[in-house]
């Protein structure tokens, strides 16, 4: 997918693009990764992003975070070049490995809550509305009694429970997701697609989500890809309902997708534990 192929999404000119690439290419000690991919994002997409190892998924979602430079091209966030853009609290993003050392003498409500602080700001002063935004997060992942625990003491699971908080806790316009469910159990990566579903359907958010649960991205997104560039392969749904839910924050959507899954008679609720 090069400039003769352009990713777009032609139905919802009225909504803005969230990202955008422009013939963007990116190399590693002379060996192509992704060459010439243009494409653009609008508000409210769902992107879900397949391909197999060193097909450069991460690549791109490094890129697109400012955390790898391309080689050749532009990216934009909202309109604006990646190396000016500075509103980085609209943008939750897990990556795949997460560099944060265990031995770091941190809790998982403060790692959380660090998810409030942006690029810019490193220390700030919290208040009620922050910690409340912090108990949504811990709830939404299942994490409430944790909060209290030294990150370094969690399983790998656990402590990718705590990350998902910390990408969610300041409702974000984007969300970019790197294989956000390894190393979580079943019950819980169920729990997790449901939330974002319902987030996608019912809440101006957007999503690019590496996974590599390909019957969850075929179920939602359509069992073809919409786009490829290389062995890269791009899955794309877009939602834009009539009316939007009036509260757009996590615990409503916790409630939301409760509601829903009781009116299907499921048992499997976010926040449950065995």
């Amino acid at each position: 997918m090069g400039q003769a192929n352009r990713m777009t999404n032609t139905g919802a000119n009225c909504h803005q693009e969230v990202i955008s690439l422009e013939g963007v290419s990116f190399s590693f000690q002379q060996q192509s990764v992704i060459s010439d991919l243009s494409f653009a994002v609008k508000e409210r997409d769902f992107i879900g992003l397949i391909g197999t190892n060193g097909a450069g998924k991460t690549t791109l979602l490094r890129m697109i975070v400012g955390l790898l430079k391309p080689t050749s091209g532009t990216i934009r966030l909202f309109g604006e070049k990646v190396d000016r853009f500075k509103q980085w609290e609209r943008i939750g993003y897990v990556p795949q490995k997460n560099s944060l050392n265990p031995l770091f003498p941190a809790t998982v409500r403060e790692v959380v809550l660090s998810g409030l602080f942006g690029r810019s700001k490193l220390f700030k002063r919290m208040n009620k509305e922050d910690y409340k935004k912090c108990e949504d997060a811990l709830h939404a992942m299942g994490i409430d009694d944790l909060q209290d625990k030294r990150i370094g003491q969690l399983s790998g699971g656990q402590q990718q429970r705590v990350f998902l908080a910390r990408a969610l806790i300041n409702n974000p316009s984007l969300l970019i997701l790197d294989e956000p469910t390894v190393g979580i159990d079943t019950e819980t990566q169920e729990s997790f697609f449901h939330m974002i579903k319902h987030m996608h359907q019912h809440h101006n958010i957007t999503f690019l989500m590496v996974s590599h649960d390909l019957d969850m991205i075929r179920s939602y997104l359509g069992q073809e890809p919409a786009a490829s560039n290389g062995k890269l392969k791009f899955h794309i749904k877009h939602s834009h309902e009539t009316q939007d839910c009036v509260e757009n924050d996590l615990a409503h959507s916790l409630k939301g997708l409760r509601e829903q899954m009781e009116s299907r008679k499921e048992v499997v609720l976010i926040g449950d534990r065995n």
